[in-house]
């Protein structure tokens, strides 16, 4: 899963991705419009535990990649049209990260010489609806002038849908609020609008702001659209605690009231935001969090771990980790009835561990 992150210059964005970074990959661009990428571990409390429960050779987190977008640089934008690269960057992202400043820095002004995140909101998502609106005007266009002479089903009902898209943008609304067919999500994988695009917001705030989060936030809640999230951090105290030792860092966040680091509770809610849960895998070698979307089944579940176990599935035996947690083995919860098995149409939870029994 990919998210890319964006903002206007001296927003933090760079602060952020260097911060989030576990690990760079090898196609960081050098170019003033290349992208930079890097895989980030997600935090989860649950695989610790396991892990100090079952002692495993190695622990692997669940991870995600952040990709950093230059390109949306407000004073190039006087065609109103956005960068061929700062598009093709962002067409396979499955979400955006949209970081907004809200601290002064006479260092580093603001490129349009204000402090004010409601309207820099305003401006970058001006820019994706002006955007998607141009694609779909376009395509409308054509649509409409080739539909009557073809009678072609496909082109009437991608027509129908470039129709139902073209009313929504033009009332400056994201694609993201409208609900559609399975048949419409496949038209629409051809073009990745913006404005389809899950959104996370992330307001940058200063120092003097910590503490401050939940009242920051209750200002920008009107933005809490469907398939929208926000928070925020102060990304350059998120990079002081990243440099800490382990003893050092739990200090100065005692210090400034700060009970986890804010990029932790980023990197879970970009998790939520993209409709993720995780599932796990336990034992003597490895204690594994495993990535699936929200409503998949057993089989595909176990796919995901391996081919082999998706083709082979027979059974799942499942327990649910609060279960495990509770009863303190799986022994105990095999006595209790808690540790049960589940067929290929099983709907896995968030929290599930798995053993997936099989024969190829």
């Amino acid at each position: 899963m990919q998210i890319g992150i964006i903002g206007l210059p001296y927003a933090g964005k760079s602060t952020i991705f260097s911060t989030l970074l576990t690990q760079k990959s090898s196609d960081t661009g050098t170019s003033k419009m290349s992208a930079e990428r890097g895989v980030v571990k997600v935090p989860d409390e649950r695989l610790d535990r396991l892990t100090e429960m079952f002692q495993p050779r190695r622990k692997v987190n669940a991870t995600i990649e952040y990709i950093k977008v230059p390109g949306l640089e407000s004073e190039e934008q006087q065609t109103r049209s956005l960068p061929a690269q700062f598009l093709a960057n962002l067409k396979t992202v499955d979400a955006l990260l949209v970081v907004v400043r809200d601290f002064e820095n006479e260092y580093y002004p603001h490129p349009l010489n204000r402090i004010d995140p409601a309207a820099d909101i305003e401006f970058i998502n001006s820019e994706f609806l002006f955007s998607d609106l141009s694609i779909v005007e376009t395509r409308y266009e054509k649509l409409e002038k080739l539909v009557p002479k073809t009678q072609d089903e496909k082109d009437k009902k991608e027509l129908a849908l470039m129709t139902k898209l073209k009313a929504q943008l033009e009332e400056e609304r994201p694609l993201r609020e409208l609900q559609f067919s399975a048949s419409e999500e496949l038209i629409l994988k051809g073009y990745q609008f913006l404005t389809a695009k899950p959104v996370l917001y992330v307001i940058n705030i200063s120092e003097d702001q910590i503490g401050n989060e939940d009242r920051i936030e209750e200002q920008f809640s009107s933005l809490l659209t469907p398939h929208c999230a926000l928070t925020s951090l102060s990304a350059e105290i998120e990079k002081e605690i990243s440099e800490l030792s382990e003893e050092d860092a739990r200090a100065f966040m005692e210090d400034l009231g700060i009970k986890e680091p804010a990029l932790s509770k980023l990197i879970r809610t970009s998790f939520d935001l993209l409709g993720l849960i995780s599932f796990f895998t336990v034992g003597e070698d490895e204690c594994r969090s495993w990535t699936i979307r929200q409503g998949t089944n057993a089989q595909k579940a176990a796919g995901v771990i391996h081919t082999d176990l998706e083709k082979g599935f027979i059974r799942a035996e499942t327990v649910h980790y609060n279960d495990l947690i509770a009863q303190g083995s799986l022994a105990a919860c095999k006595e209790k009835g808690l540790l049960r098995l589940e067929g290929k149409d099983y709907i896995v939870r968030d929290g599930d561990i798995l053993n997936i029994r099989f024969n190829v």
